[in-house]
């Protein structure tokens, strides 16, 4: 029997040991019905390992289970697999997506929850023969959708969705489940913008008046103190504070999870050389990406400086680069040192020395499955034939393990990339990790042009300033171009010398970084569309 006046959730003393390493010692959280805990951490502290310890993920049991004890709800429990937990009341928004991308959003809320409906064929042969009530479906989808305070289509199909839509999809599948008493956002608002964030947040707050209690995983410190009522702080798998957000602060905070006081990101950039010369020229760009509007971007980057793009969601900002770089068709005119690039060909822009970092990781930046070592060398290995040794005036090519483990161990040392060896996977590094693996990768290209989009996503406090003072340091060291695009503001206003403004599918303006967080937010909303 449940005791109904024990805490709604109680972990105990619950440690993991994870591919060799010990990630978790002797956690302890108590959370009650409605409460919000801001769980805070820098990438690689544990927290998505105590999560997947509370959702029951296969992975757990499969590298040797845990110790410790979960009650839920007064009771002990050990769930098996994510189903346990579901059927317990638990729901789990990951940080990366489990969604299946040939179904539309409807599909996946409902997914395995599919109401019925019976026919002439199932009241002869059998309810096995009931087909899908898609009305039914549609309106318990909307219903979800509605919650969540933001809109998605619910028709949709999730492989042409931006990213942040994906993210409110996961979510409305968990509110869509009637016996839900806990869930789990696992960095859910690091692929939102801010005005997607604050409806997701509100969402929360309602969330928890129904008495349902939500476990939030951000990186972002303003938002637990926005929506919070504990705050529970991670560092090298051991919990270093665990208060009431009333009784704690940002600075506080992070200073718990990296063990000592971080600066804020401090503008060092010098401001755009009017006088240098045009690298790249973008005329009447436009990109056919879903859940991204470009229509008609104009834009010049001068050769050595730091471009901010920024932008509300969908307005076209990301669809610029993945335009650019060939990953959507496109059309308009791109001349790059004077030479018009084709579009629509990844492989000439590569060609041209024109690297990119893309906001996808996984689907896009990273071979899950191969060692770090590949992923940081098989591009430039690839495309500029580096990394290899070579007979008889190239005729015959094989690997230059030395090289490759050399390159690999520098950017792990330089972006401290926490993994047991350059011979780990990456499908086994955190999130923020597997980002910082994506950026090492492009800087082994050496490339004479960056894109960098979303680069400091699902990177923690202590981590984005380090990031950011690498693409610093390739631009001003290498003399390397860099476009950043960002939904953050102020992270463009901390390293960028000039930031464009992209509303409406068009550049609305263009400003120094200098100028105030105002006015860039009147150009964001001038011609949203």
């Amino acid at each position: 029997m449940a005791n109904n006046n024990a805490p709604l959730l109680e972990m105990k003393n619950i440690q993991k040991s994870f591919y060799g390493n010990q990630v978790l010692n002797d956690i302890n959280i108590t959370l009650n019905e409605g409460d919000v805990l801001g769980l805070c951490g820098e990438n690689g502290a544990g927290k998505t390992t105590l999560m997947k310890i509370l959702f029951g993920m296969e992975e757990i049991a499969e590298t040797g289970g845990y110790g410790g004890e979960i009650c839920f709800n007064g009771e002990k429990v050990d769930f098996k697999s994510p189903f346990d937990a579901l059927n317990a009341g638990i729901g789990m928004v990951h940080q990366e997506f489990s969604l299946i991308p040939g179904f539309t959003a409807t599909e996946n809320i409902l997914l395995n929850r599919e109401p019925l409906k019976r026919n002439v064929i199932s009241e002869v042969f059998g309810d096995r023969l009931n087909t899908l009530n898609y009305n039914e479906m549609t309106g318990r989808a909307e219903n979800a959708i509605e919650k969540m305070g933001f809109k998605i289509d619910p028709k949709m199909v999730i492989a042409d969705m931006p990213v942040g839509h994906k993210q409110f999809t996961e979510i409305a599948r968990e509110l869509s489940k009637e016996n839900l008493r806990l869930l789990i956002l696992d960095e859910p608002t690091a692929v939102l913008t801010e005005s997607e964030a604050d409806a997701l947040l509100q969402s929360i707050k309602s969330m928890s008046e129904r008495g349902v209690a939500v476990i939030f995983v951000t990186h972002r410190l303003e938002e637990i103190m926005t929506v919070c009522n504990k705050v529970v702080v991670m560092r090298d798998g051991l919990v270093v504070m665990d208060t009431r957000a009333e009784d704690t602060d940002v600075k506080k905070i992070t200073k718990a999870m990296v063990g000592r006081d971080v600066e804020s990101v401090d503008n060092k950039s010098v401001g755009t050389d009017e006088t240098a010369e045009t690298i790249m020229s973008i005329k009447n760009l436009w990109v056919d990406m879903p859940g991204e509007t470009v229509r008609n971007v104009s834009l010049d980057v001068k050769k050595g400086e730091i471009l901010g793009i920024g932008g509300l969601a969908g307005q076209g900002k990301l669809g610029v680069p993945n335009g650019i770089m060939g990953l959507y068709e496109a059309g308009g005119t791109v001349v790059f040192k004077g030479n018009e690039i084709p579009l629509n060909s990844p492989r000439k822009c590569l060609d041209s020395n024109i690297a990119f970092v893309s906001e996808d990781r996984r689907g896009v930046g990273l071979l899950l499955d191969e060692t770090l070592e590949w992923n940081i060398a098989f591009p430039a290995m690839q495309i500029q034939n580096k990394f290899l040794k070579k007979l008889f005036g190239g005729l015959i090519k094989w690997r230059d393990e030395k090289a490759i483990k050399e390159v690999t161990d520098k950017y792990i040392d330089e972006l401290q990339i926490k993994c047991t060896s350059s011979k780990q996977k990456a499908k086994e590094l955190s999130g923020g990790n597997q980002q910082k693996i994506c950026l090492a990768k492009s800087f082994a290209l050496e490339p004479e042009f960056l894109f960098a989009s979303e680069p400091t996503r699902g990177i923690d406090v202590g981590a984005k300033s380090l990031v950011l003072e690498a693409l610093r340091k390739l631009n001003k060291e290498k003399g390397v171009t860099v476009v950043v695009i960002s939904s953050e503001l102020e992270e463009l206003r901390g390293v960028c010398d000039r930031i464009a403004i992209v509303s409406g599918g068009e550049v609305a303006g263009i400003l120094p970084a200098s100028k105030s967080s105002e006015e860039f937010g009147q150009l964001m909303v001038s011609k949203v569309i």
